[in-house]
């Protein structure tokens, strides 16, 4: 009896010891990762400067790099002269005719009102003459000459009748309106070359840290050769992977911790930012029933690192509490970007 008790005693104990433990945590295995920009400048022209090395830490919107402007500060100056002389000339022809060009068209038109009637008298004249002496006193070609002389001088006439009115009604609606369609197109270089000019600077599109100085005062720049490669700062993330059978219980924004063995003993706080739908090295597109539980998500986990001491590539340590877990509450840093 007793050796029976003893023996159900053992059995309890390696029971209690071996029993299945519930998962609290998950831990996964990754590498740190962040975005990466190639900057290039978007004109082709010769590099002037090269402000940065490489590991210097860049502030949004520092110039980093600048292009020689010696040909296009010129183009811009006649750019801008052009759209002030057609600006000059939309306004003339909105204005219309001035008082005194008016006054011009009708003296003009009462000029040839008056040659016009002294050519005809004089016609009239040679006429009578002709016809009371037979033609002796003057000849025929005189009075053909005097008739074409008031022909001549009674188109003058018209022609500066025409004038005067098209100098009342000023100028057609169609010549303003062209003038003005002129006018955008030229303000429309004038914006094209200033923007040439501005992205004779290079700024830097985020707080980040120089790679790789590519180019060289000297050299020529082209928007498909980068001057720079950068690090971003912010945001990092480990990309990690989670099996088919704990997906169902990690959620987006779920706190997590990271750790790196460059910071023995010490985690950063974090979240899952994104889960993938897709799965990953999947052998084939129907799966038995055991290929199914290897299936594998990427996640990512991002990080709070205020003093940038992780570094790309780094291997990370994601310990992530389970969603049925009381750690499991979501976080996400106030000011910190959620980005997938």
């Amino acid at each position: 009896m007793v050796i029976l008790l003893a023996g159900g005693i053992g059995v309890a104990a390696w029971w209690w010891t071996h029993r299945p433990q519930e998962r609290r945590e998950l831990v996964l295995y990754g590498n740190v990762d962040l975005r990466q920009v190639d900057l290039a400048f978007n004109n082709s022209e010769r590099i002037a400067a090269v402000l940065f090395q490489e590991g210097d830490r860049v502030k949004q919107g520092e110039v980093m790099a600048r292009l020689d402007t010696g040909r296009l500060e010129p183009q811009v100056a006649q750019a801008q002269a052009d759209v002030d002389a057609q600006k000059q000339a939309v306004i003339r022809l909105r204005h219309g005719s001035r008082p005194e060009e008016i006054a011009q068209a009708r003296a003009n038109l009462q000029s040839a009102q008056a040659d016009a009637a002294n050519a005809r008298q004089h016609h009239e004249r040679l006429t009578t003459l002709f016809e009371t002496s037979g033609g002796k006193s003057v000849v025929r070609q005189d009075v053909d000459n005097a008739k074409a002389a008031v022909d001549v001088n009674e188109a003058k006439v018209a022609v500066n009748k025409y004038a005067l009115d098209l100098a009342v009604l000023g100028p057609r609606e169609e010549d303003v309106a062209q003038a003005e369609a002129q006018l955008r197109s030229l303000e429309a270089r004038l914006k094209l070359l200033r923007q040439q000019l501005t992205d004779a600077e290079l700024y830097a599109p985020a707080d980040t840290v120089v790679r790789s100085r590519l180019l060289e005062p000297g050299e020529m720049a082209s928007p498909g050769k980068p001057v720079f490669s950068l690090a971003a700062t912010n945001p990092k993330w480990v990309r990690a992977y989670v099996t088919e059978t704990d997906l169902g219980r990690v959620g987006p924004g779920a706190a997590a911790t990271v750790a790196v063995d460059a910071f023995a003993g010490r985690r950063f706080k974090g979240w899952v930012g994104f889960i993938s739908p897709v799965a990953e090295f999947t052998p084939k597109s129907v799966q038995t029933e055991e290929l199914r539980t290897s299936l594998v998500y990427a996640i990512r986990v991002f990080v709070e690192d205020p003093q940038d001491e992780l570094r790309l590539g780094m291997p990370a340590t994601v310990y992530l509490p389970l969603a049925d877990s009381p750690q499991a509450t979501s976080h996400t840093p106030q000011g910190t970007e959620r980005l997938p």
